[in-house]
C-alpha cells in the first residue's frame, strides 16, 4: 500500500518547456521508505529512508540512466511529464 504522495515541480521556460525531468515522492508503507522516481526516464528510480535520501538517490540514478543511455547511443527522452495541476492545455 502507497502511504502520502510529494511531487516536485519540474522548471519550466518562459514558453513552458521543461528544462528538466519531473521527479515524484512517496512514502511505501511495503517498502517502509520513500521511493523517487522520474517517468520520463524508464525505471529510473531510487529509495530512502527520508524524501531528502530518496531525492539525492534518484539524482545519482538519474546521471546513472543518462550515462548509460549516452554510452549505449540509446535517444534520451525530453523532459515532459507533467502532473495534472500543472497541466494548462
Amino acid at each position: 500500500m502507497l502511504g502520502s504522495r510529494v511531487e516536485l515541480t519540474a522548471f519550466f521556460e518562459a514558453d513552458g518547456r521543461m528544462t528538466d525531468y519531473h521527479i515524484n515522492i512517496f512514502y511505501s508503507d511495503e517498502d517502509g521508505g520513500y521511493i523517487a522516481d522520474i517517468p520520463d526516464l524508464d525505471s529510473c528510480s531510487a529509495f530512502g529512508s527520508t524524501p531528502d535520501a530518496a531525492l539525492a538517490e534518484v539524482k545519482i540514478a538519474k546521471s546513472a540512466w543518462l550515462d548509460a543511455a549516452r554510452s549505449s547511443g540509446k535517444p534520451i527522452p525530453e523532459p515532459r511529464y507533467r502532473p495534472a495541476i500543472y497541466q494548462t492545455r
